[in-house]
């Protein structure tokens, strides 16, 4: 008998903003630390100076006041201003995810568009906390916009 693993779905969000496609991208990579809810949403909380997107490097990581920083992802796909690729790990202890975000032009607005898979590897609560999470994290984003 053979057992047969249950496939977890992805998360998928869309959000639209008032800002053409370019804007929406910098605002979501580059203006990252103007909308991030660090003190709920990171590693180091209050304590969080940064948050990068650093596309030479190929990560994102948040940088402390102390200097230490921590590593949210891998950039693994950088293609401005319409689509990124990240393994997301922001906890070490677990395995990696992958969250793909899409910006397209809708009128004059941007759909950005964001689908957080690879939840056979972590289970259906991590799944959960992440659900709520990045409806919380898109809406600070729309806020900003």
């Amino acid at each position: 008998m053979t057992m047969q693993a249950t496939e977890i779905e992805a998360i998928r969000k869309s959000v639209t903003v008032p800002l053409p496609v370019e804007k929406a991208f910098r605002l979501f990579t580059d203006g990252v630390n103007s909308w991030w809810p660090v003190a709920t949403h990171s590693i180091g909380h209050e304590d969080v100076e940064d948050v990068t997107f650093d596309p030479d490097g190929k990560r994102v990581y948040e940088r402390l006041a102390d200097g230490t920083e921590h590593e949210w992802a891998d950039i693994s796909a950088w293609e401005p201003p319409n689509r990124f690729l990240l393994t997301w790990r922001v906890n070490p202890e677990k395995i990696g995810t992958e969250v793909e975000v899409r910006f397209s032009a809708d009128g004059e607005e941007t759909r950005v568009d964001l689908e957080h898979r690879g939840w056979d590897k972590r289970g259906a609560s991590d799944r959960a906390d992440y659900d709520g999470g990045w409806d919380f994290v898109l809406g600070k984003f729309v806020g900003a916009a």
